[in-house]
């Protein structure tokens, strides 16, 4: 059940959440269709931070027309109050504080109830819900017979997201999403047991038996135990790479609405149970463009493995015409230094002071940024290191395969997804996703079935 002094706010808090209804009328522009001088009026809405939005959603009424975004890269699809991101001047805040400020003070706990709660807890708060959480870590013994069905080479996400949508048939309850107590509960079921799910699937690619969770450490240092620790030896997890994990889970806690969350939303939008819906982010979250970011940075920097061969590199990610892209340089939404990138590049200095690890790759790595932030290509189209660049580099140096760069990835974010999933669930102008199309496909046709 459901701790009741952390579940009265949970609701309290939650569910009626101030900010929600802060997006109002601030102007209207007018559109005027060229070819008719017809014009029509839409709303421009603002909200508390960030650009305004003119309000499409009556302009296929009043014009017949829809709006052509591929990428939705100018397209706000929701209202939200829990992260915000400008891109232009490199800002990250969850829930208002900024995430250099939580990557400092904070542990990834009190991050997880500030995403799910609108503020940080107190320490009775906290104590609650660290509570919860550890009542949930445990997953049924089934689940042992479900990962052991997978080929022993499957990577770690192919577990991951199999396992995941598999955990709705084991907690079928948790598909009455009107319910503010199911939904509080599937929540921390999703937080809890993602890390349970993501060292077993490690453990069983290693060949290795499942090491169960222990709910007198911390939930990085369980994470950390779970995936190293072995019966034939005692393990004994070590403070600063717990603390490095936690950070490293605070700054991929959550991102707006990327493109896994927008999966996430998309999936929910439908009622669908929650543990589909956080499959269904997973996967999305696979790809390389979006979680599998850091593990290319890899790739590519023993690629180019020596000093010597970066100018050549350089050159060929400056050249329109060669398909070479400098991997972790750039990102989609940030024309400034990601702010989590800054925090990741002090982490990675600490965690290879205490591992005392001389690993080439960082060396190449701090000369590639080096050379890339003094050249004027790079400058002048706004191409600074994002928070892939180092992340890979410092799991590495922490014992982690690359396989399991985004199952990491999974195990920070799951919060964001969830708490992004609630907000849709309880506002209430939301539909379900369905997005339109510009057709360029063939029109009426006839024709006679080919005769065998």
């Amino acid at each position: 059940g459901i701790n009741a002094e952390y579940m009265g706010h949970f609701l309290s808090v939650y569910f009626f959440s101030p900010h929600m209804d802060s997006a109002s009328p601030a102007s209207s522009v007018v559109l005027t269709d060229n070819r008719t001088g017809k014009s029509v009026e839409l709303p421009v809405l603002a909200g508390t931070q960030g650009p305004d939005v003119i309000d499409i959603s009556t302009l296929y009424a009043k014009t017949g027309m829809f709006t052509f975004d591929p990428g939705f890269a100018a397209t706000a699809s929701c209202r939200s109050s829990i992260t915000y991101l400008d891109g232009e001047k490199g800002v990250l805040q969850y829930r208002g504080y900024p995430i250099e400020y939580l990557a400092e003070n904070c542990e990834y706990m009190d991050v997880c109830y500030l995403l799910l709660n609108d503020d940080l807890p107190t320490t009775s708060q906290r104590r609650a819900f660290v509570s919860q959480i550890k009542h949930h870590r445990m997953v049924t013994e089934s689940i042992r017979s479900f990962i052991e069905g997978f080929h022993r080479y499957a990577h770690p996400m192919a577990v991951l997201v199999g396992v995941v949508g598999a955990l709705s048939a084991f907690f079928q309850e948790t598909s009455d999403v009107h319910s503010p107590e199911k939904r509080a509960t599937a929540s921390l079921q999703l937080i809890s047991k993602l890390p349970t799910v993501a060292a077993w699937a490690y453990k069983y690619s290693l060949g290795e038996p499942f090491v169960y969770p222990r709910n007198d450490l911390s939930f990085s240092e369980n994470l950390l135990y779970m995936m190293f620790a072995t019966p034939c030896a005692p393990y004994k997890v070590n403070p600063v790479l717990a603390k490095a994990l936690d950070v490293i889970l605070i700054l991929h806690a959550d991102h707006e609405q990327n493109a896994s969350t927008s999966t996430v939303r998309n999936a929910g939008s439908s009622l669908a149970n929650p543990f589909a819906c956080i499959a269904a982010g997973i996967a999305s979250l696979w790809g390389p463009s979006h979680g599998g970011a850091n593990e290319a940075v890899l790739k590519m920097l023993s690629e180019i493995g020596t000093m010597e061969r970066i100018p050549e590199f350089i050159a060929k990610a400056k050249d329109p015409k060669d398909p070479f892209r400098l991997m972790g340089f750039g990102h989609r939404v940030y024309k400034n230094y990601d702010p989590r990138a800054k925090v990741m590049h002090t982490l990675c200095k600490q965690v290879f002071e205490q591992t005392g690890v001389d690993d080439p790759l960082l060396q190449l790595a701090v000369e590639l940024e080096r050379i890339a932030l003094s050249d004027e290509y790079f400058i002048s189209h706004k191409l600074y290191p994002n928070v892939d660049f180092y992340s890979g580099i410092v799991l590495r140096a922490m014992g982690f395969p690359t396989s399991m760069f985004t199952v990491l990835f999974a195990v920070g974010r799951v919060v964001g997804w969830v708490a992004q999933w609630k907000e849709m669930m309880e506002d209430p102008k939301q539909r379900i996703s369905r997005p339109r199309q510009l057709y360029v496909g063939h029109t009426d046709r006839v024709g006679k079935p080919s005769k065998l």
